[in-house]
């Protein structure tokens, strides 16, 4: 099993859409994949067409209950997400081993499934720390624009505190870029400027822009199952097969 957090400080650059999508992607290879929503603006989760929700992660940080599973398909598996989840911070502050929550709760779990897709909350808090104790490797996705840059040292820096003192093994595992277009000159600029940046860990796969990824959330749908042939679609194809080769 596999552990894979998608990670970045900012919002909107693609990270719930890649959370979303990699998992299903996987999902798509014959690989028992297992997402987990721990970001309290809860976009995973209603991207996956689960609103309502009774039971989320935050019952089982709260209460040490068994993670709740919601089945979307035969080789997908969701934790789902809840707006309670915004008090979490606070409420681990005083708690003996409060990073380590999320992973003791993984444990159970180890042997059910092929790969694990965390997506972290926007933000380098204890939630983050949660889902970074447990994972083999993080995934960056870094918007095509000027200010992808911006706060990316701190981010480095928490994976690197968190390797230091909870998780040996953690690794970033790649960066790739979003929401591109390859007609633009900014898009090769700030590819360029990640390659010097991160080196070989900036992966190929490139996500252009897309409605469709932007649509598929509206429907509960991952790209595959909404638009199978848009440039989305075959974006993450793409990513995938490089995550399935290369982390």
């Amino acid at each position: 099993m596999k552990t894979i957090a998608i990670l970045n400080h900012k919002g909107g650059t693609g990270k719930t859409t890649s959370a979303l999508n990699i998992g299903a992607g996987l999902a798509r290879q014959k690989k028992k994949t297992l997402l987990i929503d721990i970001d309290p603006q809860t976009n995973l989760t209603e991207g996956l067409g689960k609103r309502d929700i009774k039971v989320s992660i935050y019952n089982s940080i709260r209460d040490g209950i068994d993670l709740p599973i919601e089945k979307i398909n035969d080789y997908l598996d969701l934790v789902p997400s809840s707006l309670e989840l915004v008090g979490a911070e606070l409420e681990l502050v005083s708690r003996l081993a409060r990073e380590s929550i999320l992973k003791n709760l993984l444990k159970k779990l180890k042997t059910n499934y092929d790969y694990i897709v965390i997506d972290c909350p926007p933000a380098l808090g204890m939630l983050t720390i949660n889902a970074l104790v447990p994972a083999d490797t993080v995934l960056i996705p870094l918007e095509a624009e000027y200010y992808a840059y911006r706060g990316i040292d701190r981010m480095v820096s928490i994976i690197s505190d968190v390797r230091n003192h909870y998780n040996e093994k953690l690794t970033i595992g790649g960066v790739f870029i979003t929401k591109c277009n390859p007609k633009r000159l900014l898009t090769e600029h700030i590819t360029e400027s990640v390659q010097k940046h991160f080196g070989d860990k900036l992966l190929n796969s490139k996500i252009r822009v897309n409605v469709s990824l932007a649509e598929a959330p509206i429907h509960g749908k991952d790209i595959f199952e909404y638009a199978p042939t848009s440039n989305g679609a075959t974006d993450y194809e793409n990513l995938v097969k490089e995550i399935l080769t290369k982390i």
